[in-house]
């Protein structure tokens, strides 16, 4: 451990000082924005896979329901630094750019949205199968059903799964500093790891850490509070 403390590690820690807070904020936004986008698009498609089922509210044909579960576990499957190696076009198209911090949201949102589909999925499979019947018995819609039922009745399970998607999300925030994604990743790769200076890498990291334990703390919080069983 003594090269951390070498005098050329803290004169590159010294010199990256100023640009830790708003690398910080980077891998922030790229992370709230990134997730908000997979929420949007991963919450209707979860409800979808629970929903669309034969013996679903609302049941779906058997092929679509089977092209939405390959595309799905197509998406997944792909390793994230390949999925962001391969979209880099798409960002240069919608952006202009394929590096910075806006550019990396787009493949950070092609990467969770899938993920977040599945952990919405999980949430939706925890509720009670005979409140849904009973909604079902006095004449509820399916889209009643959907928004008045599952979606209440799942709301601390899905806020805890939106956390861990926003921690998984901030993990692959910092890989995406490989391709000059901005934020901590860019900052502990560029300055650190191609520089072999163990310092400034080693407080990027703790940051990132930092930003896990208050997005865990404020997640538990909501999910906490949103659970009735606990407020009884």
């Amino acid at each position: 451990m003594e090269f951390l403390f070498a005098s050329d590690e803290w004169q590159v820690l010294m010199d990256n000082l100023p640009n830790l807070p708003f690398a910080t904020w980077e891998s922030f936004y790229a992370t709230a924005i990134s997730t908000l986008l997979a929420m949007v698009v991963g919450l209707p498609l979860g409800v979808l896979l629970v929903a669309g089922e034969k013996d679903g509210v609302l049941p779906l044909p058997g092929w679509l329901m089977t092209l939405l579960n390959a595309v799905i576990n197509l998406l997944r499957s792909v390793p994230f630094l390949i999925l962001m190696i391969a979209v880099l076009p798409l960002s240069m198209f919608v952006l202009g750019t394929s590096i910075g911090t806006p550019a990396s949201i787009i493949p950070l949102f092609i990467a969770s949205f899938p993920f977040v589909s599945r952990l919405v999925e999980t949430s939706l499979r925890e509720v009670d199968g005979g409140v849904i019947e009973a909604a079902q018995s006095m004449g509820a819609t399916p889209m009643q059903i959907i928004t008045k039922v599952m979606i209440p009745e799942s709301l601390p399970s899905l806020i805890a799964n939106a956390t861990i998607a926003m921690t998984t999300i901030l993990g692959y925030s910092a890989m995406a500093g490989i391709i000059g994604g901005g934020g901590l990743g860019q900052i502990a790769i560029n300055y650190g790891y191609y520089r072999y200076k163990y310092l400034i890498m080693v407080v990027a990291t703790v940051l990132l850490v930092v930003m896990v334990q208050i997005f865990q703390s404020i997640g538990t919080w909501l999910a906490v509070r949103c659970d009735k069983r606990l407020r009884k």
